[in-house]
């Protein structure tokens, strides 16, 4: 993955627009839990990605380090090669002032090659660490919109079961007489007053059978005596 994918990717996440995510959803909770998912996934992803480039970055800066320390070094023994040389010549030794010449010319050619990849480096790593910069930005971004994510599905869940709840008070109110919240206490009674009145019901009938049992024997009485005053007139005769 190229520098510059990565970049294009993070700010493409880092961009992305919840709301306008969500209204396109059938299911906003699952959409959400997906996108959790998703960024999780894809800020891991990107860690590592922007990790290799600073990775790469820091090692260009050891690099570019290590050339101009080299261009240092080169240019300090050139400097006594050349000062070795002088000594050498002002003692007549010229053949060995010839040779620390040569050594300082060497050392200055290093001197000069470690300059030139440290001067070409510089570029680079400027522009290396301008890319992490926004890296790095986005990768917070990124950060913030997945804090953005789980908030929205922490309130969205709420705000489901609260609704699910009024839902269900408000099947429940359904299932009540609200013209006449007395209605079930009033078939009851209508019930306690029907047997009440087939307890009376019962009663008078029980009375009326009583009655008719004295009637009966009223009757017999008076048989009784009708039969004993005609057994009397008889006896008379």
């Amino acid at each position: 993955m190229t520098k510059q994918t990565i970049l294009g990717r993070v700010s493409q996440l880092a961009k992305a627009n919840i709301n306008a995510l969500l209204d396109q959803a059938e299911d906003p909770q699952k959409m959400l839990d997906q996108l959790i998912r998703d960024y999780t996934s894809n800020i891991s992803e990107a860690e590592q990605a922007v990790a290799a480039t600073i990775g790469n970055l820091r090692l260009m800066e050891q690099d570019h380090r290590e050339d101009v320390d080299a261009a240092k070094e080169w240019g300090e023994k050139a400097l006594a090669a050349s000062r070795k040389a002088d000594e050498l010549l002002a003692a007549g030794s010229t053949a060995e002032a010839g040779k620390f010449d040569n050594l300082a010319k060497v050392a200055l050619g290093r001197q000069l090659q470690s300059e030139k990849e440290a001067k070409t480096a510089e570029p680079t790593i400027a522009a290396q660490t301008e890319v992490v910069d926004k890296l790095k930005s986005g990768l917070d971004r990124m950060k913030a919109k997945l804090t953005e994510l789980k908030s929205k599905r922490d309130e969205l869940v709420a705000r489901a079961k609260s609704a699910q709840a009024q839902n269900q008070m408000m099947d429940s109110v359904k299932n009540i007489n609200v013209l006449d919240p007395t209605s079930e206490l009033s078939r009851f009674e209508e019930k306690v007053r029907r047997e009440e009145a087939k307890a009376v019901g019962k009663q008078e009938l029980a009375a009326s059978s009583l009655d008719a049992q004295f009637e009966q024997l009223d009757s017999l009485g008076d048989s009784a005596e009708v039969e004993a005053r005609l057994a009397a007139l008889k006896a008379a005769s």
